[in-house]
């Protein structure tokens, strides 16, 4: 009989687990069916039973809520809720809550209203988990870009509802509740002087100042301050040395990473925690394994802040496992990953290839600002990568008009540093010619120059522009409200210059005036002329003493008046006899040795970078003889008479016309 007044209302629950209910309901007693629904039923069920059934929903803010047929259960003037039987008098609680299948149903909603709706139905949640339901719209909130709520979903009685079981007494929630509760409420609302906001973050100090905040707490507690009140909120000295005095043994991976971010707040802190660094850089390198994707960014990104040049080990094992999951990471995830790899001047093969297929295989999706970064990293450190390379010109040539000027100066730059042409040079240069032009008042002067002098390195020469940027407007903008140029942009222009004049004769446009130009081409940093490699040097001028006879018939580092450095320069005579050094009259040949030590490749390379091209090609406009000594042929020779050999064989062959 008592199976009768459930009337069918079980056809529904194949989603949910009963356990043992069947089992326990006696014929005799109806009121006995309370009693036998076990812990994991939930009540979001729909039902199919034909009669009227009056549904009523029992809640502090929705008492409005009713339903005579089972249709229309939500307020008046609000968002329609889910439809929910009372199962006949059924009560629903957290007993009857499974906590995975909520947390399941939780992370399958897409908006807040829909999780405001569904959490309405349920009449008794612990605070874990109406903490983590607001969590939950947090993420919804955050995916849409815009974390705050729609005012029509704040004044609604479901979330007020929702935010007075956290208001009513803040004293008798879980840390977990509290804080995850305090977390979600300061991302959602934002104001500091709410009320709710001011009891649960009074609360939150109160169980600080007593230390008894686990440390899964005092990392949710810390990043909701920072939101809050900023880096500079003094709590956040209290909850960093509570957790300097935790195990770190007890410190999830998510934790471990929480901390690097409270600590990457106060980045100028970072000398007076550096013991504390220490400690978590070396037990993060266990971690690694365990991380996700978007946790190594963010461990990555914070190793950059903090300066943590000494925890190489820790970058280097991170990088070997972003290998593994580089196809998960987002653009913004990867974006840092190699923002950290450039800062910490790491490179690693396998990490290479790996970016190379991921490139190719998605280099008309990826992102602009991904795209430029990644050609940052690869002309950061001298990877020639031929796959991305190409990958990234045919995404230039396709979608020109999604890069900013910053990310095309990025983007372009790397060809002529290491002196790649593409399959596509000239549909690559034609489209990066028609954007200058339509385009050319929107970049920045220094990134302006900085783009066509390294098309210039890779003979791509921008004849069109050169009247503009010789222009004393144009000087006049580069300077800025500086009272000089620097050096690195006068060597760039002085270049350019040399450039027209040697590979661009019918160039008849403005001359760049000599006020502007350097005398060398040697800077700092050393962006036009790479330094010769000192010990290579060494071994090369034993084999030309030897050779020659005396150091008095080469001489060393000899600046030219077209602002090139020489390595070495031999003089020859009209017959083609070497002459010394000293002599300037007779000189009919002047032989030219670039001594080409490895940073003079691309990395791994025999491939010149531009600006030695550059600096061979200009050498020989000039008449001069240029003999290119590698590193990977002196490096073969096994003895010193091998050396002399080779370097005859340089300077002296049959057609060269030298003697000695």
């Amino acid at each position: 009989m008592a199976l009768v007044t459930l009337r069918r209302n079980l056809y529904h629950l194949s989603d949910f687990r009963i356990h043992g209910a069947l089992a326990a309901l006696k014929t005799q007693q109806v009121n006995h069916v309370h009693k036998t629904v076990k812990e994991h039923l939930c009540p979001w069920f729909w039902s199919q039973h034909p009669g009227p059934i009056r549904v009523r929903f029992h809640h502090a803010h929705c008492k409005k809520f009713h339903s005579e047929n089972g249709n229309d259960l939500y307020p008046v003037g609000e968002p329609g809720f889910s439809q929910v039987h009372n199962w006949d008098r059924f009560e629903h609680s957290v007993k009857n809550v499974d906590e995975q299948m909520f947390y399941r149903k939780l992370n399958s909603f897409t908006s807040s209203g829909e999780i405001l709706r569904f959490v309405s139905t349920l009449e008794t949640l612990p605070d874990t988990m109406m903490a983590g339901a607001l969590h939950r719209i947090c993420e919804v909130e955050r995916k849409d870009g815009d974390q705050r709520l729609p005012k029509e979903i704040l004044e609604s009685s479901a979330f007020q509802a929702l935010c007075d079981r956290f208001g009513r007494d803040p004293s008798d929630l879980s840390n977990a509740g509290l804080v995850t509760a305090f977390q979600a409420l300061t991302l959602l609302c934002g104001d500091p002087q709410s009320h709710l906001l001011m009891n649960l973050e009074a609360e939150c100090q109160h169980r600080l100042e007593r230390g008894g905040l686990d440390v899964h707490s005092l990392c949710i507690l810390g990043e909701t301050l920072i939101k809050l009140h900023g880096p500079g909120c003094s709590t956040l000295d209290l909850i960093i040395y509570q957790l300097q005095g935790e195990s770190l043994e007890t410190f999830t991976p998510e934790d471990i990473v929480t901390v690097y971010r409270l600590l990457q707040a106060s980045p100028e802190k970072a000398d007076q925690q550096q013991r504390f660094l220490n400690k978590i850089n070396h037990f993060s390198l266990s971690l690694v394994s365990n991380l996700s994707p978007k946790l190594m960014s963010q461990m990555l990104t914070a190793l950059v802040v903090l300066d943590q040049t000494q925890a190489r080990p820790l970058v280097i094992k991170l990088s070997k496992y972003v290998v593994r999951h580089i196809a998960r990471f987002t653009s913004e995830e990867l974006r840092k990953v190699l923002e950290a790899l450039i800062y910490f001047g790491h490179s690693d093969r396998f990490f290479t290839e790996t970016l190379e297929q991921h490139v190719a295989s998605l280099c008309l999706t990826l992102d602009p600002e991904l795209v430029s970064r990644v050609m940052e990293y690869c002309s950061r450190k001298l990877i020639l990568s031929e796959p991305i390379f190409n990958a990234v010109a045919e995404t230039f040539v396709c979608q020109a008009e999604k890069f900013s000027p910053s990310q095309t100066a990025k983007l372009i730059e790397p060809f002529g540093k290491l002196n790649y042409l593409p399959p596509n040079a000239s549909a690559l240069f034609r489209k990066l010619e028609n954007m200058l032009l339509t385009r050319f008042n929107h970049f920045p002067p220094k990134t302006l120059l900085r783009l066509l002098h390294s098309c210039s390195l890779i003979e791509s020469h921008p004849v069109n522009f050169m009247a503009k940027i010789f222009s004393p407007y144009f000087l006049q903008q580069l300077q800025g409200a500086e009272s000089y140029l620097d050096r690195l942009s006068l060597a760039q222009l002085t270049q350019l210059f040399l450039t027209s004049i040697l590979e661009c004769p019918f160039y008849k446009g403005p001359k760049l005036l000599p006020k502007f130009q350097v005398k060398s081409f040697l800077t700092p940093c050393s962006s036009l002329e790479t330094p010769m490699d000192f010990h290579l040097y060494k071994s090369v001028m034993i084999g030309l003493m030897d050779l020659l006879g005396a150091r008095l018939y080469f001489s060393s580092k000899v600046l030219t008046p077209y602002c090139y450095t020489i390595d070495v320069e031999i003089k020859l005579d009209e017959d083609g006899f070497v002459l010394p050094f000293t002599i300037d009259e007779d000189v009919h040949k002047r032989v030219a040795l670039c001594i080409d030590g490895p940073k003079r490749f691309c990395l791994n390379s025999k491939h010149l970078l531009g600006k030695e091209a550059t600096k061979q090609r200009h050498l020989r406009l000039l008449g001069y003889q240029v003999v290119q000594i590698p590193y990977y042929e002196i490096e073969m020779l096994k003895s010193r008479l091998e050396l002399v050999d080779y370097l005859q064989g340089k300077l002296f062959s049959q057609n060269s016309g030298g003697h000695w």
